[in-house]
């Protein structure tokens, strides 16, 4: 058994957990004493650069998770299906008991220029980051409720606070967890349900392999100066993704318990560079 932590006997749902900062959250929580119910699309989305998510990481995730000495139920999905999720949350609530977490991690970030971003990029941007956070909320909140209260956290980004450069659909749809994280935290608030975004800066993670460089690149070379934004204060450029686990961590945990409706950077300082 997982050693006793600060989320002994607690289940949570992750989103995106096949590798990067989703992994880092479900093994995260599991060695504070958590069960965890996973997802992840284990495959591509159309126009994303970087090397999707494979069925592989997925299994190293479980791997890792079962290492700590927690559970985990992770399955394939897509946080653009409602139904499709709702049904694996539903098979992790029978299994572990119940819920009393939900991290709505999943993500797509493609680059491009204003004038050169297609509307189905747009639309990619919306689907997962917007409408995926919706159906991540929707298939779990309820079992909060029935538990008598609980945590959700929306990983936001940066972008979601200032502007990611030549990121237009990513930019909106970040503001847009913004503005869900406030009005789920009012509607919920009754049922002691605590919901909070976090807005990572830079992380290292495989969102920066394929042709992620590249096509920051060559988008930069249309208006250098607006990489000059989203400098650290700190001196390094990332973040790892353990150091967004541990604010994860915080608000899933009893640490917390008066913290809602709040947007908690993790970016060195650059939402004011």
């Amino acid at each position: 058994m997982a050693a006793s932590g600060r989320l002994e006997g607690r289940v949570a749902f992750i989103t995106g957990i096949a590798r990067g900062q989703g992994r880092a959250h479900a093994v995260r929580l599991a060695s504070e004493g958590a069960k965890i119910v996973g997802i992840d699309l284990a495959g591509p989305i159309p126009g994303v650069p970087y090397d999707s998510p494979t069925p592989a990481d997925l299994a190293e995730t479980v791997s890792l998770v079962e290492a700590t000495g927690s559970e985990i139920l992770a399955e394939i999905a897509d946080v653009r299906d409602l139904d499709g999720m709702t049904a694996v949350v539903e098979r992790g609530v029978e299994r572990f008991g119940g819920l009393d977490v939900i991290v709505a991690n999943a993500g797509v970030c493609i680059p491009s220029t204003w004038d050169q971003t297609a509307p189905e990029v747009f639309q990619n941007h919306i689907d997962t980051n917007v409408t995926g956070v919706w159906n991540t909320v929707i298939a779990g909140a309820r079992h909060l409720v029935e538990r008598g209260g609980g945590s959700v956290i929306l990983i936001s980004s940066y972008a979601g606070k200032k502007v990611q450069p030549f990121m237009v659909g990513y930019t909106a749809s970040k503001h847009a967890v913004v503005g869900m994280t406030r009005a789920f935290a009012a509607e919920l608030g009754k049922h002691s349900i605590r919901v909070n975004s976090i807005h990572p800066g830079n992380v290292n993670t495989p969102m920066g392999s394929g042709d992620m460089i590249g096509a920051l690149t060559r988008a930069a070379e249309t208006n250098p100066v607006l990489m000059n934004m989203g400098t650290p204060f700190l001196p390094r450029f990332s973040a790892e993704a353990d150091e967004i686990s541990s604010t994860v961590l915080f608000l899933a945990s009893d640490d917390a318990s008066f913290i809602t409706a709040e947007h908690i950077s993790v970016d060195g300082g650059a939402q004011y560079f």
